[in-house]
């Protein structure tokens, strides 16, 4: 029997924004495809009404078999929507970043987007559907130790631009999302991972930045969990799949206007200083 719901692929979607995505599409009435890389995830959306795809996006097996899995539901009609919102967050300073956490980081940011995307196309062009990126607010502003997230959404970001013209003329719409401070468990993973970072600093540089590092962190993370919930963004992924005019970007979460206006017309030098009195960082020395 032909399933008549519009159907839509959510990738990243075991917790926060992702699960929350998800959520409210299958409760708007759409049948959402949900990418998880757990089969205990995979059990929880489906108890959910979702249908679970086993999808880590960088691997190309399970991409490939994720594309077939929805060819085979959908048929000719296609699919409606795609959601790349798979992404992890890195934070280190740029001297000590280890080239293979800063190359993962990429992978699954940037590189697995583009796989994904790749891989429904096809199925987005039959049904002229739309294509929805979540990037970041910090494409705009980064800030220190944040450098590896915020190059890979940058990166993301311009793609977006590219593929956004390149689809246009087969009816395929790309907008990109620009959440700013949200609340979701990914806090405590950022925090985790900063402390782990810190055990792996060399030992004799461990004094120039760890004290600082570590402190940007719990600041920036504090302002994570003052953020708007994952609700909001799934609010926004929505309004993004249904407008009748779409914008090219959206942005979303609390403080996203503000900062990006202060991304956009705040001077460097005023921005930097900006960042040194949010993070408390050490004040900048000027030439011996």
């Amino acid at each position: 029997m032909e399933c008549g719901k519009p159907h839509v692929v959510v990738t990243g979607a075991s917790t926060g924004i992702g699960r929350a995505r998800a959520a409210r599409l299958a409760a708007a009435g759409w049948h959402v495809f949900a990418g998880v890389r757990r089969d205990v995830d995979a059990r929880a959306v489906e108890a959910a009404a979702i249908t679970p795809l086993i999808l880590d996006v960088t691997r190309e097996d399970q991409v490939k078999a994720a594309v077939v899995a929805v060819e085979e539901h959908v048929g000719p009609a296609g699919l409606t929507g795609l959601v790349d919102n798979a992404g992890i967050g890195v934070t280190w300073p740029l001297e000590l970043l280890p080239l293979e956490t800063l190359r993962h980081q990429f992978e699954v940011n940037v590189v697995g987007q583009v796989a994904v995307t790749q891989g429904f196309l096809p199925l987005l062009r039959a049904a002229r559907g739309r294509i929805v990126v979540i990037g970041s607010i910090g494409d705009r502003m980064s800030i220190p130790f944040g450098g590896p997230l915020g190059a890979s959404k940058a990166a993301l970001g311009a793609l977006t631009e590219s593929l956004r013209q390149e689809v246009a003329p087969f009816g395929v719409r790309v907008v990109l999302l620009a959440p700013a401070s949200i609340h979701t468990e990914a806090v405590d993973k950022v925090e985790q991972g900063a402390r782990r970072a810190v055990e792996q600093f060399p030992a004799e540089l461990r004094d120039l930045y760890a004290d600082t590092y570590l402190g940007m962190v719990a600041r920036a993370m504090a302002r994570e969990r003052a953020g708007s919930p994952p609700e909001v963004v799934a609010a926004t992924v929505a309004k993004a799949l249904t407008a009748r005019r779409p914008r090219a970007r959206y942005l979303t979460g609390k403080d996203a206007r503000l900062l990006a206006a202060v991304g956009r017309w705040l001077p460097i030098r005023a921005q930097d200083a900006l960042r040194r009195r949010i993070f408390h960082l050490p004040a900048q020395r000027g030439p011996s």
